[in-house]
């Protein structure tokens, strides 16, 4: 399969769930609330395996994949979190965007 478009399909996963995130968090109702959580695990679903095969075979001496796992772990679990006002909505938002950004520049700098 063609990098670019693996790429750009991992961009369009992240978009997804950022677009779901959102509408969870800020409280879409009953019809909305349940296409936006289906579009929340399918984006994830995709961003996970579009990952890994732009890695092909994660290198192991290297570490970012591994935050990287932990930091899509979380976006996982940020619905439940949502749902049961488990933190203030600005700043589940904020650690979310901070997660996103995080990722993305582990991405592309491959820091450590």
């Amino acid at each position: 399969m063609d990098y670019n478009l693996m790429k750009s399909l991992h961009v369009a996963a992240a978009l997804g769930v950022f677009t779901a995130l959102g509408a969870i968090v800020l409280g879409v109702q009953d019809q909305g609330r349940k296409a936006a959580s289906i579009l929340h695990g399918v984006s994830l679903l995709l961003l996970l395996l579009v990952g890994f095969a732009l890695l092909k075979k994660p290198p192991m001496e290297l570490h970012y994949w591994k935050i990287k796992i932990v930091l899509w772990l979380f976006l996982g679990v940020a619905p439940a979190l949502a749902r049961r006002k488990a933190l203030p909505t600005a700043a589940l938002l904020a650690l979310t965007l901070a997660a996103g950004l995080a990722a993305a520049y582990l991405g592309i700098h491959k820091s450590f």
